[in-house]
């Protein structure tokens, strides 16, 4: 998991279209952006972790897709 909060329109760069990240990449230059509203997703992870010694006892990933 390389993004432990991820939440949004999994086909995005950062929450925003990813044609719109390609330009603000290319220009520098953001101008007015759309925020996709298709194929919602919530991602992350439950850690349990051993207050003693702060190591990870067990992780949890969650996912969840809006329909």
């Amino acid at each position: 998991m390389s993004d432990a909060g991820m939440t949004g329109s999994f086909d995005s760069v950062i929450g925003i279209g990813k044609e719109d990240a390609i330009r603000k990449f290319l220009t520098q230059f953001a101008g007015q952006v759309e925020v996709p509203k298709k194929d919602l997703r919530l991602n992350g992870v439950v850690v349990a972790i051993d207050e003693a010694n702060g190591k990870a006892l067990s992780i949890e990933r969650i996912a969840v897709c809006a329909e």
